[in-house]
């Protein structure tokens, strides 16, 4: 028979390793990527820009004695990444314009040492305070780049970008290049607010928003990383993607010659993303061309 001390001591409790959650769900994304460009019938140089990237934060498991399951073998967030730019001002400023803006903007986000790659309210918020802040910085490389040389004075781009994790959607927009999503259930939703002249009527009310896309107007720019002007007024918005979504950004050269209702009836069409981006950029040549056409298209798989 033990002692008193005996009779109350305990043995270790064996504990099951606490399993972790699996991590890294935007990594499970699948995006079908199709972009083109093209001058146009009338333009002889294209002014237009494109760009899409991915972004990954990886951590690999190489060696552990941890139980199976405590740390996961692969983590992986992605973050994908679509551009628009659509330069102006003449001759070959507007090309330099466009693909020195996209230049900068790159190199902005690749020094960037911390990339946020998880979206709460408060981190999407300074994402989007990020990407205001890179404009502003973009629009002050164009005005060193034309003092520099004075025959690109004058020179401006419009500039859009999309970026998703996961299932959500950050956008940053200067000019009239368009960003949409088009909706599963075959609504075409548009995300960005041209900054035009016309537009600007409309708001105020002086005309109506059918006049818009007639209006002599329509193409004057209100706002656009430009070497004049002292500030940039980039549109901000979040939003949010489900699968089976579609995120198209482009140019006005194919607004302008392509209605709304027929970019929906296109992207409704089943297959590949490489067919009804060729299929709209078709669209704006045999309506004229009158402009460089680009056409960037994302077709989400969003588990």
């Amino acid at each position: 028979m033990g002692t008193d001390q005996e009779k109350t001591a305990e043995l270790p409790v064996q504990r099951e390793p606490e399993l972790r959650k699996p991590a890294g769900a935007s990594s499970l994304v699948e995006v079908d990527l199709a972009a083109l460009s093209h001058p146009g019938k009338v333009r002889r140089n294209n002014e237009d820009h494109f760009m899409a990237a991915r972004f990954d934060r990886t951590m690999r498991t190489l060696a552990t004695n941890l139980p199976e399951g405590e740390v996961p073998p692969l983590y992986s967030e992605t973050v994908y990444a679509m551009l628009v730019a659509d330069g102006v001002g003449g001759a070959a400023a507007g090309e330099i314009a466009s693909r020195t803006a996209i230049h900068a903007i790159v190199d902005l986000v690749i020094e960037t040492p911390d990339w946020i790659m998880k979206l709460d309210e408060p981190l999407a918020r300074e994402v989007l305070a990020r990407m205001e802040r890179r404009f502003q910085r973009v629009r002050e490389v164009l005005v060193e780049r034309a003092n520099a040389d004075p025959t690109l004075r004058g020179m401006a781009t419009t500039m859009t970008v999309a970026c998703s994790l996961g299932p959500e959607l950050l956008t940053a927009h200067v000019g009239d290049s368009r960003a949409y999503v088009f909706r599963k259930g075959g609504r075409l939703e548009r995300l960005t607010r041209d900054q035009t002249m016309a537009q600007s009527l409309a708001d105020a009310g002086a005309i109506t928003q059918e006049e818009v896309a007639r209006h002599p107007s329509r193409h004057v720019l209100t706002s656009a990383l430009a070497t004049r002007g002292a500030f940039v007024q980039v549109d901000l918005k979040r939003s949010r993607l489900e699968d089976g979504d579609q995120l198209l950004l482009c140019s006005d050269g194919l607004t302008e010659m392509v209605s709304d209702e027929t970019i929906a009836r296109v992207l409704a069409a089943p297959g590949p993303a490489a067919g009804p981006c060729r299929t709209l950029v078709d669209l704006a040549l045999e309506a004229g061309g009158k402009d460089n056409v680009t056409v960037v298209l994302g077709r989400y798989r969003i588990p």
